[in-house]
């Protein structure tokens, strides 16, 4: 069976709001933030490494909370921002 081209869909936009930093600019960089997880966790040898793409204020390096799964939001909210307060 031949595996078809998947298709990302076609957004609009006009239809999108500027996402800025606490100092109204706009430009941001990736990063990651990585999580330690126990080897009894994933059955393992040793302890793992999760990466976890995230976006940070490229001035202040304060990393923007939103990009940060919710259930671990809480652990970065001394380094971080979110759109609430942007």
């Amino acid at each position: 069976m031949e595996k078809l081209p998947q298709t990302q869909p076609t957004i609009d936009l006009e239809l999108t709001t500027a996402v800025t930093t606490p100092d109204g600019k706009h430009l941001f960089a990736e990063g990651i933030i990585i999580r330690k997880i126990s080897k009894f966790v994933i059955n393992g040898k040793e302890d793992g490494l999760i990466p976890i793409p995230v976006f940070y204020d490229v001035n202040s390096s304060k990393v923007l909370l939103d990009s940060i799964p919710k259930e671990i939001r809480a652990d970065y909210e001394d380094i971080g921002f979110t759109l609430n307060n942007a």
